[in-house]
């Protein structure tokens, strides 16, 4: 699949998906207005190899802005875009794990900084189900995927979203850093400190290793992953071990 008429440079890549800027050069195929060269104030990001669902992942964060969560504006439509296409606001500033190695954040704080994410994102009703229980997850909540922008953090990347119980959530969180403490990796110490941090910002540890808790459920989405590489999939069980350390 070409890239679509307004799109420039390639700003970044991750597992699934290019993000690309658009230019400045007026309305592009629908794509929205834009200012500023080489760039402007929206972004295209496209995933890759029939991964994601824009549209849906567009409708589940212009309903949690709505209720005042932080997440860059969109402009996904169906009879705009490709179900792969997801254009949204430019946003400017680090990711916190970029943050962290610039030694403007401490691990601490960026554990925290996620707990209160994860904790506001809970406090807003499920868009969807009428159990009281169940709320909006975003399902990849960590540092990569949390920006500082000067407005204050703003949480990106929802290709996982869904709907459940929030114990999911902090989980899949608690496990996705946990598995860089127990690598073999220089970030390490302060992933477990920034873990540290996270599990003591969450209201009830049972949410993750209670009788009903998603670490369990955490784990196995994780290996089942098909974007985990072998030696991420064998960290999972030292992975959850920490995390039931940390909150005994």
């Amino acid at each position: 699949m070409g890239i679509p008429a307004g799109a420039g440079r390639l700003l970044g890549s991750g597992r699934t998906a290019d993000v690309y800027a658009l230019d400045d050069g007026g309305d592009h195929d629908g794509l929205g207005d834009h200012d500023g060269p080489g760039g402007g104030a929206w972004v295209l990001r496209r995933y890759r190899d029939g991964y994601g669902d824009a549209p849906a992942e567009a409708a589940v964060m212009e309903y949690v802005r709505g209720h005042g969560y932080p997440v860059p504006r969109v402009r996904a439509a169906a009879d705009v875009c490709p179900r792969t296409d997801l254009v949204m606001e430019r946003l400017y500033g680090p990711t916190v794990v970029e943050a962290l190695a610039a030694g403007q954040l401490t691990a601490g704080d960026a554990g925290l900084a996620l707990a209160r994410l994860l904790r506001d994102l809970h406090a807003i009703p499920a868009r969807r189900s009428t159990d009281p229980a169940v709320r909006v997850l975003h399902l990849d909540l960590h540092p990569e995927n949390v920006l500082l922008t000067p407005a204050g953090p703003m949480v990106i990347d929802w290709a996982n979203t869904g709907e459940g119980p929030p114990g999911r959530d902090w989980s899949m969180s608690a496990v996705i850093v946990a598995q860089v403490a127990v690598d073999d990796d220089p970030r390490a110490p302060l992933a477990e400190e920034m873990l540290s941090a996270l599990l003591a910002g969450c209201p009830d540890p049972a949410l993750l290793t209670g009788p009903d808790g998603g670490l369990g459920w955490a784990t196995g989405q994780r290996a089942a992953n098909p974007t985990m590489s072998p030696r991420e999939v064998e960290l999972l069980g030292e992975a959850g071990e920490l995390i039931r350390r940390l909150l005994a």
